[in-house]
């Protein structure tokens, strides 16, 4: 049993939003140190960024207007600078930046056919959705759809499809508020541990152990389990920053951190 949720669910705008501040941030600082907090809904979009690189507004506000396709969005913006033992950590050479532990999974034959199915979903129609998946039936929750086109595009995928229970419905951050991180599920299947992918830079463990440990469990088949603290420089036998290179790479390969925050890792 699996949920995913598309792109314009209000919390994927959040982390959207938030990956695009680490974009900007990546444009200034090959290392930079940041972590974004996004909240947003009903025309308000705040956010608090602690960063070592200041944001201009204006690309910050633009950021918002193209993700959320809101013209007159408000947006409360705070930045603060990182706290001073935090980036003191990173000062000398790159070392792990968080306490946590981590888990990656082989992804089940489930998982990878709701991955499929959301996007297939999506493409057609580009506005809010989740969607459900177990052995006995599917689950589509999509705004904007016609409701009898969907069951019948959806027909053979389960025994039981269940298309908008209640009804047509419009959905977006009008309907629901949207957060970063509250859709790690969606983002990581059973790989959750306890720290969210996104609106962070590759120093800390919750973006590069994360990706790491998911990317070896793909490769292996098997389940990893990790654990780290502050300040560690290596983890699984690994120099940290070559765990940093690794989660790179794959940020790179899927268009940066808004684009990875569209649909997660899988």
């Amino acid at each position: 049993m699996i949920e995913k949720v598309n792109p314009s669910h209000p919390d994927k705008v959040a982390d959207r939003i938030a990956g695009a501040l680490v974009d900007l941030a990546y444009s200034k600082n090959k290392r930079p140190k940041i972590a974004v907090e996004v909240l947003l809904g009903h025309g308000v979009c705040h956010i608090i960024a602690e960063t070592s690189e200041h944001l201009d507004k204006f690309d910050i506000l633009e950021a918002v207007k193209r993700i959320t396709e809101d013209e007159n969005i408000e947006v409360d913006y705070v930045e603060v600078p990182q706290d001073v033992h935090l980036a003191g950590n990173q000062k000398e050479s790159i070392k792990c930046g968080d306490n946590g532990i981590f888990k990656g999974v082989p992804l089940t034959e489930n998982e990878k056919e709701i991955s499929r199915l959301a996007r297939a979903i999506y493409e057609e129609y580009s506005y809010d959705g989740k969607y459900i998946l177990d052995d006995e039936k599917f689950i589509i929750c999509q705004s904007n759809a016609d409701s009898e086109h969907l069951k019948q595009e959806a027909e053979g995928v389960r025994p039981k499809v269940i298309v908008n229970p209640l009804g047509e419905w419009t959905g977006g951050p009008n309907v629901d508020t949207g957060a970063t991180n509250r859709k790690l599920g969606s983002d990581m299947a059973q790989s959750v541990t306890g720290g969210g992918l996104h609106g962070k830079d590759l120093s800390k463990a919750d973006v590069s152990v994360n990706i790491y440990a998911f990317l070896k469990a793909q490769e292996t088949g098997k389940v990893v389990s990790l654990c780290c603290a502050i300040g560690d420089d290596t983890i699984d036998g690994k120099p940290y920053e070559e765990i940093v290179e690794i989660a790179r790479n794959y940020i790179e390969s899927v268009g940066g951190f808004e684009k990875f925050a569209e649909w997660g890792l899988y």
